[in-house]
């Protein structure tokens, strides 16, 4: 069983975030909302609170097959701020496992010297924060270990590669034809 942990910070992209989760969520996957801000209450950047399952303080890391950071501003300036956040990611990366990020997310990767000579996107206007990237024009793209999407248009494209990164094809299009996405 395959543990995800999804990160949530003032500002997080509500809809980036909890569509990918949802999708991953039918596809049996252990998923976690991780708020960073000490409380489990967090507010996205369209004012809705989401309750989260834990907090950072509270997980083990090393446990999460995938860390995914939904994007959003100021949510974006807030997990990369997160200090054990970005160590973490830094280690889960050195420890060859999954990362996943959206829309302006995918720059905290960059800032942290992880997108080099790998093919990523983001949303449009970030692309100089993916430092050392090969920025591509695609709604989703995943080089090697790291999976990035260009913004909330393609959360359900993200979740959907995820899916078949983690599972395989098949959960993948059985779960795109239950929901009627096309």
């Amino acid at each position: 069983m395959n543990q995800i942990y999804a990160f949530l910070a003032e500002g997080f992209e509500e809809v980036e975030c909890l569509a990918v989760v949802d999708l991953l969520r039918r596809a049996k996957f252990q998923v976690s909302l991780i708020s960073i801000t000490g409380e489990k209450a967090v507010t996205g950047s369209h004012h809705i609170t989401v309750l989260a399952d834990a907090l950072f303080e509270d997980i083990d890391l090393n446990k999460a097959d995938l860390l995914f950071l939904p994007g959003g501003v100021p949510g974006t300036p807030n997990l990369a701020a997160h200090k054990a956040l970005t160590s973490a990611l830094k280690t889960h990366a050195a420890n060859g496992k999954r990362l996943a990020a959206i829309c302006a997310a995918p720059s905290i990767l960059g800032e942290l010297n992880l997108l080099n000579g790998k093919k990523a996107t983001c949303y449009p206007g970030w692309e100089d924060k993916l430092l050392g990237a090969i920025c591509q024009p695609e709604g989703v793209v995943t080089d090697g270990m790291i999976t990035t999407a260009r913004g909330l248009g393609f959360a359900m494209d993200l979740g959907l590669e995820l899916i078949t990164l983690l599972s395989d094809q098949k959960t993948s299009d059985e779960i795109k034809s239950n929901i009627q996405y096309q």
